[in-house]
Order: C-alpha cells, then structure tokens, then sequence
C-alpha cells in the first residue's frame, strides 16, 4: 500500500468516550511510560520533528492524541503512564479513559507498545501488556533507546523484555532507535502492511 507520509495531520485530541473517532479506518495505537521517547518514535516514523508533541517534563499527554496518516489510517497517541508527579486524580481519569478505549473493540486495530530498551519492563509496563493481550488485536514491542545500548547487550536485553513481558512467538519486539532511526524500516513494513489488510 502506497502511503504518503508527508500527509500527516493532528485531527483531534480526546478526553472522554464520546470523542474517540469511529469512521472504521484502521486505529495503530501507541503506548509507554511517560518517559519512554513515545512522541519521538512517532516523529521519527514519520520523519517530523514535532508532529507529536515531546514533553519538557514526562506526563504532559493526558488525551488520547489522534493524527490522521494520508486519510488512511490513524496513529494514535496515548497518554503516557506511570510518572510518579502526576496527582492521584490525574491517574484515576488516566485509567478510566484507557478502560473506556481499550473496552471498545471497535477502536484499536493495532497496538504499537514502546518500551526502554535499556531496562527491564516495570509493573506498569507488564499492565499495559496485559491489556494489549486482552484486547484480542495484534500488537508488537517497540525497544526504544538501541543507540544506548553496546552491542553486546542487545539480544540478551531484547530476550528479557519478552520474558518480563510475558510475550508469546507471535509478537515482534522491535529493537528501534529514535535518535538514530535503527529499527524505522521494519516498523513503518509492519504498520503499512496492517493498515492496507483493513482498508
């Protein structure tokens, strides 16, 4: 499927149920730690700068962020989860909104989720895994920060976050570098291939 990637537009931001877009084009979700380089894999695949937004301070993205790829599919950017200085409130409505969107099976097609591929998966990673698992949709492992790590590390780190994660054969865990681009190729292959199977 040929895409246009220069198309890209920021076509809304949702807070509540009501707001999420339901025009039946195919949804790739991306999730992770508020700290994680969510915007910048984002930017990245799509060759901007600051298409999404990439916070000063982790945690800024409390909407769902939707931006629309050529009128054919959607990247969607969640809010990022487990930053320590969010109030308590902020949280709860965090968790409520996530519940709401992934309780919706007519939404997410895709879920991209972007974990550190420098460290083990925290509790909230292995959260958001499970919900991924749950919703019954494909999804793959985005192992952000590569340039970070000696080559030596790679396979053995990459092995771990498959083992924390609790990821079967059928999930791909990408190893990606945002600062570099590593991984951009086989990632963009992924969410075209995806996208042009449900247009």
């Amino acid at each position: 499927m040929s895409v246009n990637l220069q198309k890209a537009e920021f076509v809304r931001s949702a807070a509540k149920a009501s707001d999420f877009p339901r025009d039946r084009l195919p949804q790739v979700a991306f999730a992770g730690r508020s700290n994680v380089g969510k915007s910048s894999v984002i930017n990245r695949l799509l060759n901007r700068k600051n298409l999404a937004r990439v916070g000063a301070a982790p945690g800024k993205t409390t909407h769902i962020n939707y931006f629309l790829i050529d009128e054919k599919f959607y990247l969607v950017d969640l809010p990022g989860y487990g930053y320590a200085k969010v109030s308590k409130g902020e949280r709860e409505r965090w968790g409520r909104l996530m519940e709401e969107w992934f309780a919706d099976n007519t939404l997410m097609t895709l879920g991209m989720m972007i974990v550190d591929a420098r460290h083990k998966p925290t509790a909230d990673d292995q959260t958001m895994a499970e919900w991924f698992q749950g919703s019954g949709r494909p999804f793959a492992v985005v192992a952000n920060k590569l340039d970070k790590l000696k080559k030596s590390e790679i396979a053995s780190n990459l092995a771990r976050i498959r083992e924390t994660l609790g990821l079967d054969e059928t999930v791909k865990v990408i190893p990606f570098s945002a600062e570099k681009g590593d991984g951009k190729q086989e990632l963009l292959e992924l969410i075209l291939a995806h996208a042009g199977e449900h247009l």
